[in-house]
């Protein structure tokens, strides 16, 4: 048990909570037990909330309250809100009042904003010291925020003016002024920024931290990559989960009634859009009564339109996500996608007829089937690009159930122009 508890206390807090999620709850409480107290505060954080959660519920006021101490203000804002209220009182009386104010200015902004991702252990310096200043007063501090790459240039009354890199710091003639050396380009970040826009921002230029300034131009507190990597993490996992209509926070070993609730909406979703592609078929009930070969050839039209819609709205979705696409260049992604889909459908349409005209010995159903296999998967394409511009206007998600409704576009659309078809030409 010992060799349990050392082996575990040896791994990064990352590493811990990756082990308890990957754990049924009954082990989860075992292995939690093992944590050391000094680290217990740093393993809540990693956690996913639903776990999160299970394990606050387990702790009692006091050890919540030691959990708190000494966490950096940016974890203790995202843990603060899983507590009781009545512990978030205990909270934050236990704290003195610069721990308060602190804790206070980075929950006036939403989590996932640059303001809710900032710490507030930014070093600052003057333009007008020399760099020997500089270096003395970090000396004379003794130690500096962990993922310090830059201090930050402010005037007297905090206005943020540009960053000092410390490898500039290290190698510039000690003579020179911060004004002299400092990075004036460096632009800070906005406190009501997206955290994926941040994401993208670190992403684009390559950052390991960077200012965080508000609308006077007063710097507020540092975003480093740290927290950013845990953004681009959750917005993977989002996007996979949304897919699927499911919450990127989703315990793997959630209850099964836990489970079954979380994936009953979309589950009810699908089984409505299922309907009005059962009704659409059940349309042409006379129809496939007297033409077999067309109810066997119905699966393929309508899945050859899904993979092939499924395909366009990854693309587009991903494109949303990374701010390739908008307004400007949508026209152009449709009339690529449908040109893809003129070029494929070709080439698979003339396949598949040519099959089906030769399997069921009648050439006028293989011609059916590659007018409804065109057909569909013109619409795939259309669905494909406009089902994400449209549920972004509307301010739904992309991810969040684009299938389903690509789906169920292609399915009707395939169904009905197969089914369409056959009754014009061949009953």
């Amino acid at each position: 048990m010992r060799h349990a508890q050392r082996m575990i206390n040896s791994l990064y807090p990352g590493e811990i909570a990756s082990l308890i999620e990957s754990l049924p709850p009954a082990k989860r409480e075992i292995v939690w037990e093992f944590v050391a107290p000094e680290l217990e505060g740093d393993v809540l954080i990693e956690l996913n909330e639903d776990v999160r959660s299970g394990l606050i519920s387990g702790m009692d006021a006091e050890e919540l309250i030691a959990v708190t101490e000494g966490m950096e203000v940016d974890d203790l804002a995202d843990l603060i809100g899983d507590l009781p209220e009545k512990l978030n009182q205990q909270v934050l009386h236990s704290m003195d009042a610069q721990d308060r104010e602190r804790l206070s200015t980075v929950m006036r902004f939403e989590q996932d904003s640059a303001g809710g991702l900032m710490n507030l252990d930014a070093v600052t310096v003057r333009p007008d010291v020399t760099l020997e200043v500089v270096l003395r007063y970090l000396r004379m501090r003794g130690e500096l925020p962990e993922r310090t790459d830059r201090l930050f240039v402010v005037n007297r009354q905090d206005k943020y003016l540009g960053s000092l890199d410390i490898t500039q710091l290290l190698i510039a003639d000690v003579e020179r002024t911060v004004g002299d050396v400092m990075e004036a380009e460096s632009e800070g970040i906005a406190p009501e920024t997206p955290a994926h826009e941040v994401a993208k921002l670190f992403a684009e230029r390559d950052l390991v931290s960077a200012a965080v300034v508000d609308a006077d131009g007063k710097l507020l507190g540092r975003i480093t990559v740290d927290d950013v990597v845990d953004v681009i993490r959750e917005e993977a996992d989002h996007s996979v989960m949304s897919m699927a209509g499911l919450h990127e926070e989703l315990d793997m070993f959630a209850s099964v009634r836990a489970s079954a609730r979380s994936r009953a909406l979309w589950l009810g979703v699908n089984l409505a859009t299922a309907f009005v592609a059962a009704n659409v078929v059940g349309l042409f009930e006379a129809t496939i009564e007297k033409i077999v070969a067309l109810a066997v050839l119905m699966p393929i039209v309508a899945s050859m339109g899904g993979i092939a819609g499924s395909q366009t709205l990854v693309l587009i979705v991903r494109g949303l996500a990374l701010g390739q696409v908008g307004d400007a260049n949508a026209r152009w992604l449709l009339v690529r996608e449908i040109a893809v889909a003129a070029l494929n459908g070709a080439v698979i349409a003339t396949l598949v007829g040519t099959a089906a005209a030769l399997w069921f010995g009648q050439w006028a159903v293989g011609a059916i089937v590659f007018a409804a296999l065109m057909i569909n998967l013109f619409a795939a394409a259309l669905a494909g690009v406009g089902v994400p511009l449209v549920m972004r206007r509307l301010g739904i998600d992309p991810a969040l159930g684009g299938s389903v409704v690509l789906t169920t576009v292609t399915d009707v659309v395939g169904f009905a122009s197969l089914l369409g078809l056959g009754t014009l030409f061949l009953t």
